[in-house]
C-alpha cells in the first residue's frame, strides 16, 4: 500500500507540473494457486459476469479475463469505442446501492476523468474516421457489476475508405482509459512508476473477421496463471484532486471479484491478498 500511495503522489506531481491531466496507474497482486484454470474461469463467470469474458490457454500460461470494457468494435465502416472511467463500490443493500450510484453520477472528479477520456478517444478515432462523423452516442452511463458501479461512454465514427484494422490499431492502441491524457506522456510516466511490466494487462483480446469486422476488449479484471502462481493488476485514473487512500481502496473494490473466485475455486486456499 505504501508503495502505491508513494507512486500516486509522484503522479500527482507530474499533473501539477502540467505534464499530464490524468494517468491510469496500476499495481499487481500475486498469490499461489493450484487447480484447473478453466474451472476458475467458470467460477469467475458466475461471480463476476462481464460482457467481454474470455479464456486463453497457451499451455504454460492461462489468461482468465472478466473484462467489462470494449476497446474497439468495427462493423462495416462503423467504428466505436466504449471507455470506462469512474468507479464506486456496490453497497450492502439496495439503499446503499442507490446512494453509491447517485454519488458516482454526481462526482465531479469521476465525471472529469470520463470527459477527458472521451476527448482523447474522439481524437484517436478522428484520425481514421470521416470528417464530421465523430459523435458521443452514450454519455456517462452508470453500469452495474457485482462489486462496482462504473461510468461508461461511447464514442463512434465512420471509417474513411481504405482504413484497415492495422491502421485502427496503430492510431488507437492502447486505449485511453488505461493510459491517460496526453496518451504518450502518460505511458512514459506509467513506465517509470509501475514496478512491473503490465504484460497482457490493458492490452486487447478480440477477433478479426475475414470481412475486416472486429471486436476487442480491454484486458482488465484478468487473472494470469503461470505454474503455481496467479497474478493480476488493478488500477485507476489519477487526476489532480485524487485522494491516494480512496484510489487504493478503489483498486481493492475492483480486485474483490477476482480474489473471491480464486478462493471459491479452492476452498483450502486463502490468498495472501487482503481485500
Amino acid at each position: 500500500k505504501e508503495e502505491y500511495i508513494k507512486a500516486v503522489l509522484k503522479a500527482k506531481e507530474y499533473i501539477k507540473k502540467g505534464d499530464i491531466y490524468q494517468v491510469n496507474f496500476s499495481h499487481r497482486f500475486q498469490t499461489q494457486f493450484t487447480g484447473n484454470p478453466f474451472q476458475l474461469y467458470s467460477v469467475l463467470r458466475e461471480i463476476n459476469p462481464a460482457p467481454f469474458a474470455s479464456y486463453l490457454n497457451f499451455g504454460d500460461v492461462n489468461v482468465i479475463s472478466s473484462s467489462p470494457e470494449r476497446f474497439i468494435k468495427v462493423s462495416g465502416r462503423n467504428v466505436h469505442t466504449r471507455p470506462i472511467k469512474g468507479t464506486m463500490p456496490r453497497g450492502r443493500n439496495a439503499v446503499e446501492d442507490a446512494a453509491f450510484r447517485k454519488k458516482l453520477l454526481e462526482s465531479t472528479k469521476d465525471r472529469a476523468e470520463n470527459l477527458m477520456i472521451i476527448d482523447l478517444e474522439r481524437n484517436d478515432l478522428g484520425r481514421i474516421s470521416e470528417y464530421g462523423s465523430i459523435k458521443v452516442s452514450e454519455f456517462m452511463i452508470c453500469e452495474e457489476y457485482p462489486t462496482v458501479f462504473q461510468l461508461t461512454s461511447t464514442v463512434e465514427g465512420k471509417l474513411r475508405k481504405n482504413v484497415d484494422p492495422a491502421d485502427i490499431l496503430v492510431n488507437c492502441f492502447p486505449g485511453g482509459s488505461i493510459t491517460g491524457a496526453p496518451k504518450i506522456r502518460s505511458m512514459e510516466i506509467i513506465e517509470e512508476l509501475e514496478p512491473v511490466k503490465r504484460g497482457i494487462y490493458t492490452g486487447a483480446i478480440g477477433y478479426l473477421g475475414f470481412n475486416q469486422d472486429m471486436d476487442t476488449s480491454v484486458v482488465i479484471r484478468t487473472i494470469i496463471i503461470k505454474g503455481d502462481n496467479a497474478y493480476f493488476n488493478v488500477g485507476g485514473g489519477i487526476v489532480y484532486d485524487s485522494d491516494p487512500e480512496r484510489e487504493y481502496q478503489e483498486t481493492l473494490d475492483k480486485a474483490r471479484a477476482l480474489v473471491r473466485a480464486m478462493e471459491f475455486k479452492n476452498s483450502t486456499l486463502k490468498t495472501n491478498i487482503n481485500i
